[in-house]
């Protein structure tokens, strides 16, 4: 709805599972929400697609509640040693990412926000507002049908998409990769849902000399497996099942002659920066603001968190950026540090010391949790 010379109050710049949630947390707030995304249709995502209970009742939170299989904690396991950890907070959830898309879109649609299939292309700034360049149609690397290039003012534009976020470059924020650092490589993910019954209610996470493997129950008969490695290993031409039976011989052996359900996926590099979360009336959220690696499974939780912290700071950014160092600070510390941990000589005695000290994985766990 145009309001003077807005065409909207706010432009959400991509249509995953944090930009509908800070569409929907705008809304809420009586604000105009216009969402753009070049993609149509459910999203996937090579993610875990695990739900830990923190981010299974934030995303409850916004109304929405999607379809899964109940995750009851988390099992981190290697060579025959295992750590297990039961939530205490309430269960989680395992979603398949298509069907959290379609949820919080429903959620979205049904609270008054627009969506429009598009591809930004511009952003412009004055004290007043932003003009932002969009190309309907969602055109890119001359595939697909586009239409005329228009101009939507706003009041705000809230970047949510992704890590190789098209805001954050026009906005001139990209701070790429970040250093690296002793035996650190670039880490990349791909993930294949497979048609077997689930034989746990844990997600898993097996461990190899260089790779892991994430499984995660998402329904009555389909269970998820997300690898993260480096670029070498996710790319050595070996093959995704090839390289799950050679790595990860006991998960080979449970998913033997099951068939795959669904295309397999890859993501990365995993590791982006944010020169900071704010340029005017430009607000990064999520993978956007930056983004450390997928090790820990927090990303939706944290993402969540962002798009609210937000709304709730939209016109002042050193507020924002206050909250969003608060509501990443355990993401960021614990990720590094295992990251660190998990790239160096020890990385073996991960999981031995986690059996070890069973008090101190428990509390790592369930700071993740909740």
């Amino acid at each position: 709805m145009r309001q003077g010379d807005r065409d909207t109050d706010v432009v959400v710049v991509g249509a995953g599972p944090v930009g509908l949630a800070a569409a929907i947390r705008a809304r809420a707030a009586g604000l105009d929400v216009l969402i753009v995304d070049r993609r149509t249709g459910d999203f996937d995502k090579a993610c875990g697609e695990g739900l830990f209970p923190g981010a299974l009742r934030a995303v409850q939170a916004l109304g929405a509640d999607p379809p899964g299989y109940p995750l009851a904690g988390i099992s981190y396991r290697s060579r025959g040693r295992r750590a297990d950890h039961r939530f205490t907070d309430g269960p989680g959830r395992g979603v398949r990412r298509t069907a959290l898309h379609a949820a919080l879109r429903s959620r979205a649609a049904d609270a008054g926000a627009t969506l429009l299939h598009a591809r930004v292309t511009t952003l412009r700034q004055d004290a007043a507002g932003v003009e932002v360049g969009v190309v309907p149609g969602g055109r890119t690397h001359g595939r697909g049908q586009s239409g005329a290039p228009i101009t939507l003012r706003a009041g705000w534009v809230l970047g949510c998409d992704g890590l190789h976020s098209t805001a954050r470059r026009l906005a001139g924020l990209d701070a790429g990769e970040g250093p690296r650092t002793g035996r650190e490589r670039h880490r990349y993910g791909l993930r294949r849902h497979f048609q077997v019954p689930p034989w746990s209610d844990l997600v898993e996470v097996h461990w190899s000399a260089h790779t892991e493997a994430y499984v995660t129950p998402v329904g009555a008969d389909t269970v998820g497996v997300a690898l993260l490695g480096s670029r070498g290993e996710m790319s050595s031409g070996a093959g995704f099942d090839l390289l799950l039976r050679s790595q990860f011989p006991e998960l080979g052996t449970l998913l033997a002659g099951a068939p795959a359900a669904g295309p397999l996926l890859g993501a990365g590099p995993l590791r982006c920066r944010s020169r900071r979360r704010s340029a005017g009336r430009l607000r990064l959220v999520g993978d956007a603001s930056g983004y450390v690696d997928a090790l820990t499974g927090e990303g939706v939780s944290v993402g969540l968190a962002q798009a609210d912290a937000v709304i709730r700071h939209l016109d002042d950014p050193a507020g924002y950026e206050r909250a969003w160092r608060r509501v990443t600070r355990d993401y960021r510390a614990l990720t590094t540090g295992l990251l660190a941990w998990a790239s160096s000589p020890a990385r073996g005695a991960i999981v031995p010391a986690a059996s070890h000290v069973p008090w101190l994985y428990g509390t790592v766990v369930e700071r993740l949790a909740r």
